[in-house]
């Protein structure tokens, strides 16, 4: 799911220690062709995206899953392994609709 800069917003305030990789970055092009196109966001468990959910926090609410993509390899944080996308336990409010 590709977020707008407002939805971007919104979920690096729920996403604990959580940053957005910029569009604009080298690695994004090689991401996009392993998991298509998405915002991706990397924290402490490794590299995540958001998938839309049926499910809401609260009616009225639009809300999407975190997935898990890929995992730290090290303690320092510099390199990452892939695996099969794993659904987490997150979910991130994107927006209130009225």
């Amino acid at each position: 799911m590709k977020l707008t800069s407002a939805q971007v917003e919104r979920t690096l305030s729920q996403l604990a220690e959580g940053q957005a990789i910029p569009d604009s970055h080298p690695v994004v092009p090689q991401l996009n062709e392993l998991f298509g196109d998405h915002t991706f966001f990397l924290d402490s468990n490794g590299l995540n995206i958001v998938e839309p959910t049926v499910e809401a926090t609260r009616a009225g609410t639009q809300a999407a899953r975190v997935v898990n993509l890929a995992n730290w390899t090290d303690a320092d944080l510099t390199s990452l392994a892939p695996h099969e996308p794993k659904p987490t336990d997150a979910i991130i409010e994107l927006a209130t609709k009225h």
